[in-house]
C-alpha cells in the first residue's frame, strides 16, 4: 500500500500528498491523505476521491 499520492492541490500549488491514516470501515478502506506543503486533506474510500472541487 502506498504511502504517497500525486494529486493536484485546490489549495496550493502542491502535488505530493501522504497517507495521514487508514482504516477497514463497513464501505471498504478509508484513508486520509494530507498535502505536504500547506496541510490540506481529503478522505478516500475504497479509492473514490472525497474532496471536492470548485
Amino acid at each position: 500500500m502506498a504511502l504517497s499520492k500525486t494529486a493536484d492541490c485546490p489549495e496550493c500549488d502542491g502535488s505530493e500528498f501522504y497517507k495521514a491514516a487508514s482504516m477497514r470501515v463497513q464501505l471498504g478502506t478509508k484513508q486520509k491523505w494530507h498535502c505536504t506543503d500547506c496541510g490540506y486533506g481529503f478522505v478516500t474510500i475504497n479509492g473514490i476521491d472525497t474532496s471536492i472541487e470548485g
